[in-house]
């Protein structure tokens, strides 16, 4: 602002990026990562960049990265007072998400170099969203969809948490592999595949359009020192740019 209102004769030309969309997952083509795609960016590259997006405190050491994610369960509709004739899909969806929970969790477990740059979690995988297309009360739908996003902080790939995601639908789809028998049911009258009828619960996964990878500033880099033990690190992103970066990280 300081700037802007006095406006004194710099040796360096200073340029303000704003972010428009930060959280928005709907309206796609807008914001830093349009600018990205477009190249207008480019010329910033030699640096250095000052990373002030930290609510209202300091700059910015590291962010996450987030993939957000949809999972729909088909089964079978049937008279909810005779639930052994169907396959309930909520249900369905309860256990697979319990399942590519727990795979998820032993896949990228908490990394080290996250309490060193003082992430407040480690990366995380859950449901936000529940939907089904309605019906009456005491009927068990044909299908349900549970929607959710994943953290990940940027020690771990987000297309490689993608990639696992896929492969544990994957294996519960698979006839073979025989996991979604084995995913726990509700009940004696709860099942996912129905035999007699030739009959198997099924899942689909689909990733929303867009995803973003998580950013670490490389904390042994030249730096200096704003009061009392607020680092402000010089990042070198190897053959990207200099970014200056300090303070805390952003989920």
């Amino acid at each position: 602002r300081q700037l802007g209102e006095k406006r004194p004769k710099l040796k360096r030309t200073l340029i303000g990026v704003y972010i428009s969309n930060e959280e928005n997952s709907k309206i796609l083509g807008i914001g830093i990562d349009e600018l990205v795609s477009q190249r207008l960016l480019d010329g910033l590259r030699s640096g250095p960049l000052y990373w002030v997006d930290v609510a209202d405190s300091q700059p910015c050491i590291g962010t996450g990265g987030i993939v957000a994610w949809s999972l729909k369960a088909y089964g079978k509709m049937f008279h909810s007072g005779l639930p052994h004739k169907s396959i309930n899909p909520i249900e369905l969806a309860m256990a697979a998400v319990q399942y590519m929970q727990d795979r998820f969790y032993a896949d990228f477990p908490p990394h080290p170099e996250e309490a060193r740059y003082g992430f407040a979690t480690p990366s995380t995988m859950k449901p936000t969203q529940w939907s089904f297309p309605g019906g009456s009360i005491n009927q068990i739908p044909g299908e349900a969809s549970v929607c959710g996003d994943c953290r990940i902080t940027p020690f771990y790939d987000v297309e490689k948490v993608m990639k696992k995601l896929k492969s544990y639908v994957d294996h519960l789809n698979s006839e073979g592999s025989g996991a979604l028998e084995a995913l726990p049911v509700r009940g004696p009258c709860s099942k996912y595949v129905l035999p007699d009828e030739d009959l198997r619960g099924r899942l689909e996964l689909t990733f929303f359009d867009s995803f973003s990878k998580g950013i670490a500033c490389n904390l042994d880099s030249e730096g200096a020192w704003m009061g009392q033990s607020v680092p402000l690190f010089l990042l070198e992103r190897r053959g990207r740019r200099k970014e200056a970066c300090g303070g805390r990280p952003k989920r």
